[in-house]
């Protein structure tokens, strides 16, 4: 079981911009987590820290037992996979099947448990019939699935997916929703950078939000989208259905409607 610790966070860029500044949180296996906030909020700084690919400037991050100031990327990417919001950023072989492969050699497994991954993860997110193809000569959206692939086919405790449904289409979404739904039932942890409302109304539990270096609030999405002094000062829109119920006067004052299902049962 991993945890995320984080205790009085700090980060400041090498041109001496703080990204982040005195965040506490905690986070345990199997929570579903968001983390939202305009861009420039210190959200991505934020989650980047937890599997080492920033090194706090004063704080501690623990994952697990292991101080993230004193273990690599290589040793903390075996528990918290990142899959970058910019698919370019994270691939590099030279097809699909080899993206796929890496990261499974990387962690010692054998070719045998290694196809048998390969095989799963690449049914699951629709890639069997390009394994043979430059990761580059297929679409953005696909190049997406290809990272997000790779990283949960290594089957970390801790998966952070930032801007997941961002460029893909209404099959995409739909085929990131259902990867996180079986996440959760894997009892993963899955942490969401996303300005994707629904996603987060919908798909998570618990939403972080950054504001201005600072988190100014962890709870529920209902709860979330219900406290208008928050959203104001983020400038962060509800669901559509969650601002349609307000308007009717259908959802309650400290919780709010998140899914049309629910606007159903409601009214």
């Amino acid at each position: 079981m991993t945890e995320i610790r984080v205790e009085n966070l700090k980060h400041v860029y090498p041109n001496g911009v703080v990204a982040v500044n005195g965040v506490n949180v905690k986070i345990s296996q199997g929570e579903q987590v968001s983390v939202v906030g305009q861009n420039g909020s210190g959200k991505t700084t934020l989650v980047k820290h937890w599997n080492g690919l920033l090194k706090p400037t004063d704080g501690k991050v623990y994952v697990g037992e292991l101080d993230s100031q004193e273990n690599s990327v290589n040793v903390l990417a075996r528990t918290v996979g990142y899959v970058f919001q910019n698919p370019n950023h994270q691939i590099f072989a030279a097809s699909v099947k080899d993206e796929l492969e890496f990261g499974l050699k990387n962690i010692g497994l054998q070719k045998e448990e290694i196809d048998s991954r390969v095989e799963y993860i690449s049914s699951e997110f629709g890639l069997t019939e390009f394994l043979d193809i430059n990761p580059y000569r297929l679409g953005f959206s696909l190049r997406k699935s290809v990272g997000m692939a790779s990283i949960i086919a290594m089957e970390p405790d801790v998966i952070i997916l930032d801007e997941p449904t961002t460029g893909q289409d209404y099959l995409g979404i739909k085929a990131i929703r259902g990867s996180i739904k079986k996440l959760r039932e894997q009892g993963k942890t899955v942490i969401v950078v996303s300005h994707d409302m629904p996603l987060v109304a919908e798909d998570t539990d618990r939403v972080l939000v950054m504001c201005d270096t600072e988190l100014i609030f962890d709870g529920t999405p209902s709860k979330l989208f219900a406290t208008e002094s928050i959203l104001k000062r983020t400038n962060l829109l509800p669901p559509q259905i969650t601002s349609f119920m307000k308007k009717i006067g259908r959802s309650g004052s400290s919780e709010s409607i998140l899914s049309v299902s629910d606007a159903l049962d409601k009214i």
